[in-house]
């Protein structure tokens, strides 16, 4: 969960604790990242809804909540099945806007708060945060479903938003068909991340491969 995917977050988690299942939302925030990982490699999960995997822009770009290069590689170790979608990755995130560094400055910026500063990622970057993704779920030895919001991937890249970028976000989508291994099966939905259709479907298709 990031606060720009908690809409989808928490209808997902409604919809597979209404199934019977025990869920621990974990916040995307590099500690947190690291924490589920953790207790992925532990023995802790039956499976994994990876919403929010905007680490990744951090771990790349040179955030301040980065979760490391392990991130998104437990749940494949272990063979669990896992959803896994594009949360947030229109933004790498900083500090106070002065803590930008100055080869960010003439970015796009969204100051969030006084103590945070997010940056529109862009689609260079966009193209090797998907590889890098999409490198890690291909060597998963469970099933993988990534499934892609068409029509943003968080709230401040929905239509009218300052970081609404199509032309980012095609980069992204294409970055991870492109380089997702034959056991990543793929799945795009013309929904915005936020949608109740799209985190339902993101909860059915865990639920898919939790039943017996």
């Amino acid at each position: 969960m990031f606060g720009v995917t908690t809409p989808c977050v928490t209808a997902a988690r409604t919809r597979l604790e209404a199934a019977g299942y025990d869920v621990l939302v974990f916040h995307a925030t590099g500690s947190g990242g690291r924490a589920m990982e953790g207790l992925i490699a532990d023995g802790y999960f039956a499976g994994v809804l990876d919403v929010t995997t905007t680490e990744w822009c951090d771990e790349v770009v040179g955030g301040v909540l980065s979760a490391g290069p392990d991130r998104l590689s437990a749940a494949g170790r272990k063979g669990l099945p896992q959803v896994v979608s594009a949360g947030a990755l229109d933004m790498v995130n900083f500090g106070p806007e002065s803590s930008v560094p100055e080869r960010f400055r003439n970015r796009t910026l969204y100051r969030h708060n006084e103590s945070v500063t997010l940056m529109r990622t862009t689609a260079d970057e966009c193209r090797e945060i998907g590889r890098r993704i999409a490198g890690q779920l291909s060597r998963a030895a469970g099933p993988v479903v990534l499934m892609l919001p068409a029509r943003g991937v968080s709230m401040l890249d929905a239509e009218g938003q300052p970081f609404h970028d199509p032309e980012a976000d095609r980069a992204l989508f294409g970055s991870l068909r492109q380089h997702a291994g034959p056991n990543v099966v793929v799945r795009e939905i013309d929904r915005h991340i936020n949608d109740l259709e799209f985190a339902h479907a993101l909860a059915d298709e865990l639920l898919l491969h939790l039943r017996p």
